[in-house]
């Protein structure tokens, strides 16, 4: 890098501002030019067009470069950018949220999503080379189009700088990779704090992600959270979304509304027949295996584990593999509440599942990880808690904490048997997670997330019932003067990670 020019940073902005914020800051400590591919609705565009306090040198607008969808696509164009970046393209598609299986205001074609993943692809390379950006300062990605932004960069070798929660409450990692820590390959040269069992216990107990994500759906909403007052601001707002955005396809505020009572609906009836055939006490008369279901529709199984998105059908899996003399328990996830739980029908078809036990998602997962002989977790932070009770764990994604012996990852269904018994005659090292935890404290800044994420939605969205509103510049401003302390911290983080990406790559220069 030429140290006489200024650094340019891309910056991905969308419905959070967490990073509207971290730009914010990042301007006055950083002698930089700042671009931005920003993905909002179109009201708050309307803020992005005219605000004045972050000076960018460049902006993108997502959706406006995603225009008429149609049934003729370049198809050896998206094979050569499958090549060129090591994208596999139908895998991000069909796991998209929008396009299949969550959503049905719009049915969307197959040469439908390769439009629009075509036109993402022209927009991002034409941004890489107006850019070349040395640094992508990101929220974790969540939809197809933001993955495939940063797996491009990744390829070209810029860095990466992407905000991750670590399946630890409380802190926040910055790193190129949200499933590894940058520059360290194992714990081979951590030096331990010494912790016992008990000090690691007290010390999961304190950063428990369980209790953080029960706090935060907690403060969703608030006094000035009133779904009925958004919606009706949403009836009176012109819906030029369903026409721009591909995201609101169909989205008429008829249906919009049908849908909302249908949820409202379908959520009080799920919870009567949860609270009437879910387990809430514990039976710890047999041995078992742990395995809590992930919550739908969210990076950890339509990114992280694309091939392994089917809870039902890894459950059988599970069954099919255990030791004859152990019972396979499942706990809903408590977070599920966020999508009104799953239908009926699928937790029928757990229920019917031989040697199978569905728990209450309000029983506490700590109780099923400590009792449990083995956890068995798709990316989730339990089975990073199993680690802190001295048992083993089974994941099925690269984790952050794939670091610790004790936790292993399985590539295929034909070998989970053999993991099975493998893992549950495995005692996890102490030592080994006495160093991941000194990795993490080195590595991780104190920041509550979703705490942040929450202030803003009861500021500005109805404390997360409607995004898409008009954004006061000055309100904006004021909520930044008020978070510069807050954020103090992780803005430093930023820095930080700059100059280490900085020191790194001049020193693995030939």
């Amino acid at each position: 890098m030429n140290q006489m020019e200024k650094d340019k940073i891309l910056l991905w902005l969308g419905a959070d501002f967490t990073h509207f914020v971290i730009g914010y800051f990042l301007q006055k400590k950083l002698d930089c030019d700042i671009y931005a591919v920003i993905d909002v609705t179109h009201q708050p565009k309307s803020f992005f067009l005219n605000q004045n306090l972050i000076k960018f040198t460049k902006v993108w607008y997502y959706h406006d470069h995603i225009k008429s969808i149609t049934d003729t696509n370049n198809i050896s164009y998206l094979e050569n950018v499958e090549k060129k970046y090591n994208l596999n393209l139908w895998q991000l598609g069909v796991n998209e949220r929008i396009f299949h299986r969550f959503f049905n205001f719009h049915k969307f074609k197959s040469q439908e999503i390769l439009s629009i993943i075509e036109q993402s692809c022209r927009l991002f390379e034409e941004i890489l080379d107006t850019v070349k950006p040395d640094f992508f300062i990101s929220p974790t990605p969540v939809f197809h189009h933001h993955e495939i932004l940063y797996r491009m960069l990744r390829t070209l070798k810029a860095k990466c700088i992407i905000l991750s929660i670590p399946r630890l409450a409380y802190k926040c990692l910055l790193s190129e990779d949200i499933h590894k820590i940058d520059y360290v390959e194992n714990l081979n040269s951590i030096k331990s704090k010494g912790r016992d069992e008990e000090a690691l216990r007290e010390y999961i107990k304190k950063y428990s992600s369980q209790k953080q994500i029960a706090k935060y759906w907690q403060n969703v909403g608030g006094k000035k959270s009133s779904p009925i007052k958004a919606f009706l601001i949403y009836l009176l707002n012109n819906n030029k979304n369903a026409k721009t955005h591909y995201t609101y396809y169909g989205r008429t505020k008829l249906r919009v509304l049908s849908n909302l009572l249908l949820l409202k609906f379908k959520k009080q009836v799920r919870i009567y027949f949860i609270n009437k055939n879910l387990q809430k006490t514990l039976d710890i008369s047999q041995p078992f295996i742990y395995f809590p279901l992930s919550v739908d529709m969210e990076r950890n199984l339509l990114i992280d584990t694309p091939l392994y998105t089917n809870q039902i059908e890894i459950i059988r899996n599970i069954v099919r593999s255990m030791p004859v003399g152990y019972k396979l328990f499942v706990k809903e996830n408590p977070a599920q509440v966020g999508r009104e739980w799953r239908s009926i029908s699928e937790y029928k078809e757990i229920l019917a599942i031989p040697n199978v036990t569905l728990y209450h998602p309000s029983l506490p997962g700590q109780e099923l990880v400590k009792a449990s002989s083995l956890v068995i977790s798709i990316a989730g932070a339990s089975a990073l808690e199993a680690a802190f009770y001295g048992k083993s764990s089974i994941i099925f994604s690269d984790i952050i904490y794939s670091l610790i012996p004790s936790v292993i990852k399985v590539n295929s269904f034909n070998k989970l048997g053999e993991t099975i018994r493998t893992a549950i005659n495995t005692k996890p090292d102490p030592n080994y997670l006495d160093k991941f935890i000194q990795l993490l404290e080195e590595n991780t800044t104190e920041f509550d997330l979703l705490k942040f994420i929450n202030k803003f939605d009861r500021e500005f969205y109805y404390g997360g019932a409607l995004f898409d509103v008009k954004l006061s510049e000055s309100k904006i401003k004021k909520f930044l003067d008020d978070s510069e302390i807050i954020i103090e911290d992780l803005i430093l983080a930023h820095v930080k990670k700059i100059e280490q990406h900085k020191q790194f790559h001049d020193t693995s220069q030939p």
